[in-house]
């Protein structure tokens, strides 16, 4: 039904702004639920209504401090591991075995974090984006 209504937009209407005028479009059109610019434009010459949302800046900045941290988690958590394969070729050495057992454990304890830090945050922005 959309594509049929779309097809019939045969007709161009050409506006010049200045970019402080087209920011200020753009910037709204973003704040709302209009996937394209020509759908918010259009909106607002017909009078529709326009749905607006409110995003709140610390949350947002805290969600992308937040997925920073799990992505460097995550690559320690792979450094990590990499270590360890390297030990478990070196334990005909009895000392590096008991090195591996306590690092499998220190391990196993930061992954546990890891996983905790992923459900939480995993938890706030499922919790975002529905909102």
């Amino acid at each position: 039904m959309m594509e049929r209504e779309n097809s019939n937009r045969t007709r161009r209407i050409t506006l010049r702004l200045t970019p402080a005028e087209y920011a200020k479009i753009e910037n709204r059109c973003k704040t709302s639920t209009c996937r394209k610019l020509s759908d918010y434009v259009r909106k607002h010459l017909f009078d529709k209504s326009i749905t607006t949302y409110y995003r709140n800046q610390s949350l947002d900045d805290f969600i992308e401090e937040t997925v920073l941290l799990r992505n460097e988690l995550s690559a320690i958590g792979n450094n990590l591991n990499q270590v360890v394969k390297k030990m478990h070729t070196l334990q005909q050495i009895p000392e590096f075995r008991e090195w591996i057992i306590r690092y499998e454990i220190e391990k196993q304890i930061f992954k546990s974090k890891i996983d905790l830090i992923e459900r939480h945050t995993s938890k706030i922005t499922d919790k975002w984006f529905q909102s």
